[in-house]
């Protein structure tokens, strides 16, 4: 009963998120107490959402101070020459912005935390995408694609886990995975290639009027038809007519000519990164960029707790950058909608997953599908690990997945002569695909920072993180590292 309760609960949640029948925070809090109810423990509802909410505090208080952090890095301009740098090596090809997307979200994903990386990459690559009305939906995805990927990294979390779940080291079940691993990444990287070319076709080649700097840029938009194939966010407006050939900035479009019927032009604002507002604090630059690396360096070496580092962090920017209180109230108060939003997120998700615990219906479903394996499947649990983690770390927690499942599967594994290193290694290829999971904050910094309904981010990345997990745990077992 209650295993068909839990996957009953996350296929209600998930239809009607991408259906957009309820928003996500509405949707988080209310199935889980409703099917709370349906399982008889509706009386304990009020306990196992306290025990949910006191697990995800700690996230919620590092996604507050950490999007203070950035939110004032990006107000005092130092992402502005990364945002510049961008602009000039993509000039305004969608392949090559999708692409840099890409890069961009996995080199960021070396400091091993999925927030960093979102705040990072959306910081830096929102207003080139807004500007020529390129699919946010596509960076989203890219981005979250990439850094599950990246997020295998020994100290980003799973390999961590896995280690630790069956007390083995984990260098050996992380260095071996690097081949396949890489794989993954260079999948993400077609990925984003093959999005990229959708984009230019749908857009066409556009121009950056005066360089990098950020002015407003005409774009001509593809019919609109093939815009709503592609996109499903909102990315600027369309105009009816096929694309042909390059196209130019404002300023040789305002020497064109009125646009004819069939092939519109429309002058689309997108203002970006201001190079002359207020916030910016070039004399402090070197000191913000020196205090940005000291923080993410002592996050890495595990100094202090991230959320600790990053309260003090916000604590120091705002001091030195706006050493005035009115000035950091500005500035707090610019960034509340955030802040609010993903830590309202992050509790609501608390309710899931603390409805998920608490009744037992995690367990069941693990239970259910392990015992769902076939005999003769036991000595390929390897390959039986590496497919169960794609739903399983999509529909739990890292935590619950790695030390409530993949103990059970070790065991079984072990019983038909597999060892426990192959199966830890198979345990992280649904990384990709766990990275969008409504049940990750991260995501919620990344669509909230980016202006992208969860439903519409999900409905999209789903099936091409999937392919990406589906490629990583292929490629394990082609060169016998799974």
């Amino acid at each position: 009963m209650l295993t068909f309760l839990g996957f009953a609960m996350i296929a209600t949640f998930l239809v009607l998120i991408m259906m957009k029948k309820m928003s996500p925070i509405a949707a988080l809090v209310l199935i889980p107490a409703l099917f709370c109810v349906f399982a008889g423990q509706g009386a304990h509802l009020g306990d196992y959402v306290i025990d949910g909410v006191g697990k995800l505090a700690p996230t919620a208080a590092m996604l507050m101070f950490a999007i203070v952090y950035f939110g004032v890095m990006i107000d005092v301009g130092l992402f502005d020459p990364v945002v510049r740098g961008i602009l000039r090596s993509c000039k305004a090809d969608p392949v090559r912005v999708v692409v840099g997307t890409a890069v961009l979200a996995a080199i960021v994903s070396l400091d091993g935390d999925g927030s960093t990386t979102f705040m990072i990459t959306v910081s830096a690559m929102y207003p080139l995408y807004k500007r020529l009305g390129l699919s946010l939906v596509v960076m989203t995805g890219v981005a979250a694609t990439a850094n599950g990927v990246m997020n295998t990294l020994p100290w980003g979390g799973p390999t961590a886990r896995a280690a630790t779940a069956l007390k083995l080291d984990a260098g050996d079940i992380f260095v071996p995975m690097i081949p396949a691993l890489a794989v993954g990444l260079l999948c993400v990287f077609a990925l984003a290639y093959a999005l990229g070319l959708k984009e230019r076709r749908r857009l066409g080649m556009l121009a950056l009027p005066g360089g990098a700097d950020p002015q407003p840029v005409t774009v001509a938009a593809a019919d609109s038809a093939a815009a709503a194939e592609t996109d499903t966010s909102e990315t600027g407006p369309a105009a009816s007519g096929r694309n042909a050939g390059p196209r130019s900035g404002a300023a040789s479009g305002a020497a064109s000519g009125p646009a004819s019927p069939a092939a519109g032009t429309a002058a689309v604002g997108f203002q970006g990164l201001d190079p002359r507002r207020p916030t910016l604090r070039p004399r402090l630059y070197w000191f913000n960029a020196g205090l940005t690396a000291a923080l993410l360096t002592a996050m890495i070496m595990e100094l202090l707790p991230i959320p600790v580092l990053f309260l003090l962090g916000a604590a120091l920017a705002l001091t030195v950058n706006f050493p005035h209180m009115p000035d950091q109230k500005a500035r707090i108060a610019a960034h509340a909608d955030n802040v609010l939003n993903v830590a309202g997120m992050v509790f609501a998700a608390a309710v899931f997953t603390g409805v998920l615990s608490g009744t037992g219906m995690v367990k069941h479903m693990a239970d259910w599908l392990v015992g769902a394996v076939p005999e003769g499947m036991g000595p390929h649990m390897a390959l039986v690990t590496g497919l169960l983690s794609l739903p399983l770390t999509y529909f739990m927690s890292n935590d619950g997945f790695y030390f409530g499942v993949l103990p059970v599967l070790a065991e079984a594994g072990a019983a038909h002569g597999v060892s426990p290193l192959e199966i830890a290694r198979a345990s992280l290829v649904g990384q990709a695909l766990h990275m969008s999971s409504p049940l990750v904050p991260a995501v919620y910094v990344l669509v909230g920072m980016a202006g992208v309904e969860f439903g519409d981010h999900t409905r999209f990345t789903v099936k091409w993180a999937a392919l990406t997990s589906l490629a990583v745990l292929a490629a394990g077992m082609l060169f016998g590292i799974i």
